[in-house]
């Protein structure tokens, strides 16, 4: 790697947070310049991605345990979420919450004398993120629910006869046993919401200062060279490289989930979703 090339990371790599170069090179743009811009664009991806992944766990699970209720007025409410984010398109949830956050006040809502900016909720790291977060809750939360289903009634009546109860028998043997049986299911969903964050680009929320995602920067690369046949392989290879990290992570999620199990810790079998 010639030192111009160290020079152009240096300036770039991490452009897309604020630091280095503020303008976007214009001219000479060179292979160099293509990787490292998409690269720096990638940890927005990344950040919408691991922030929605990780909320959407904790509120797809307590979805999840909804959809099991006996009250109406709590499985109900869990049912309408789930059908509303699975029966409609990503891409439209992001053009109406895009819509419906630009309708609020730009002054800020007023609440008990206190105002509360509101400015900040359409920009892509706040409004992006919540849908992303809303949609793969969804998902997840109808895989939880399956698998929650789908354990063995001997292993709850185990535990009922250990005297496990409420919490306890959750804790214990419940949600464990939950996340066994969803994991494979569930390591694809994280997979297509990470592809999901590519959307951001076309959503509407605007990327501050010029700071956008990989796409933003592909985008912006291809109409300056005239060529997008390498600007947007080059987005789609390092998806392709964050695809596998997260299969890896997941796999020994998977491992450490299933290490209890006798004999060889069953593969996961990933099955990418082509169309959602």
């Amino acid at each position: 790697m010639s030192d111009s090339c160290f020079q152009i990371i240096h300036d770039y790599g991490l452009r897309s947070i604020g630091l280095g170069e503020r303008m976007l090179p214009r001219t000479d743009l060179t292979l160099c310049h293509e990787f490292t811009l998409i690269g720096s664009g990638m940890l927005w991806n990344i950040y919408f991605g691991v922030l929605a992944l990780a909320l959407g766990f904790l509120f797809a699970t307590a979805l999840a345990v909804g959809k099991t209720a006996e009250q109406a007025w709590i499985r109900k409410p869990a049912d309408w979420f789930v059908f509303l984010f699975r029966g409609s398109p990503l891409f439209i949830q992001f053009f109406l919450a895009y819509e419906l956050l630009t309708s609020l006040p730009k002054s800020g809502i007023d609440v008990l004398g206190i105002t509360i900016e509101t400015s900040w909720i359409t920009r892509a790291w706040a409004g992006a993120t919540l849908v992303l977060f809303l949609n793969t809750s969804a998902y997840a939360a109808e895989i939880f629910y399956g698998a929650l289903r789908s354990i063995p009634k001997g292993d709850l009546e185990a535990a009922d006869a250990y005297g496990f109860s409420g919490w306890k028998k959750f804790r214990k043997i419940t949600w464990p046993t939950m996340l066994r049986l969803a994991w494979p299911s569930y390591t694809n969903e994280a997979i297509f919401l990470f592809h999901s964050t590519a959307l951001v680009f076309f959503s509407g929320f605007p990327a501050f200062r010029q700071q956008g995602d990989a796409l933003y920067y592909a985008s912006y690369l291809a109409d300056k060279t005239f060529n997008p046949f390498v600007a947007y392989p080059i987005a789609a290879f390092y998806f392709i490289c964050l695809t596998l990290t997260v299969i890896t992570i997941f796999g020994l999620i998977n491992r450490r989930l299933n290490r209890h199990m006798p004999g060889a810790v069953a593969k996961l079998k990933i099955r990418p979703i082509l169309l959602r």
